[in-house]
């Protein structure tokens, strides 16, 4: 898909440099670094969205669930 944007010149001239030096369309080098950024800030929605639901909601454990559990691993060896 073709997509306009606008950057500072620093920052094109800049992708431009590092485009021609990895030998790879300008375009491509955009797509990777937009990937890039994605991989890295996308969970940061879905902690956004967890945040939300569990701030309206009661996330605790019942008490008899909870001693269950305890009580399971008591005799773990840890």
């Amino acid at each position: 898909m073709k997509v306009a944007i606008s950057v500072p010149d620093s920052i094109f001239d800049a992708a431009e440099r590092l485009a021609k030096l990895r030998h790879m369309r300008r375009s491509q080098l955009f797509a990777v670094a937009l990937q890039e950024y994605l991989s890295r800030h996308g969970s940061e929605a879905i902690t956004a969205k967890l945040n939300e639901v569990y701030a309206e909601t009661d996330s605790a454990v019942e008490k008899p669930l909870a001693e269950a559990q305890l009580a399971s691993i008591e005799h773990e060896a840890w």
